[in-house]
């Protein structure tokens, strides 16, 4: 059930599983990770620690579960049991909006996007806003897509 993200991005943070936006995404990297073909994707990087942070896991807790070669589903149900933060399906589709929506905050982080896309010859585009705007115009040039 690995991937191997040096041949091609994780989910995107948009995808959904059990309503969470981000956690098929870092099941992919763990995975990923877990097989030592994680790329220049890291498990547990910030944004990540935003879902555990929200239903109260710890990251290397869920790692332990995915080694086990659990599927999605199976790791969901885990986590929903799992969790310290237990939520209303209304409350996971409040974090799920907040976190798509998510804009860089500060002059570093917005600096550092902006030099990117520039980088990857995007400087033209208006359209990425969002972390998840930014991850999926990553993604898409990343793997030889056209800015």
């Amino acid at each position: 059930m690995s991937l191997d993200l040096t041949q091609r991005p994780p989910r995107s943070p948009r995808v959904r599983l059990g309503g969470y936006v981000l956690l098929p995404r870092l099941l992919d990297k763990c995975r990923a990770e877990i097989a030592g073909k994680s790329g220049e994707y890291h498990y547990n990087c910030p944004l990540d620690q935003r879902f555990f942070n929200f239903v109260g896991i710890e990251a290397g807790e869920l790692k332990s579960q995915v080694a086990l070669g659990l599927g999605d589903g199976e790791i969901l149900r885990w986590i929903q049991a799992q969790a310290t933060a237990q939520y209303e399906p209304w409350e996971v589709e409040q974090w799920s909006r907040h976190r798509e929506a998510a804009v860089p905050s500060d002059n570093e982080s917005r600096t550092f996007i902006s030099a990117q896309i520039a980088k990857a010859g995007g400087a033209a585009r208006e359209d990425i806003g969002t972390w998840f705007d930014y991850l999926d115009f990553d993604d898409h040039v990343t793997f030889g897509g056209q800015a």
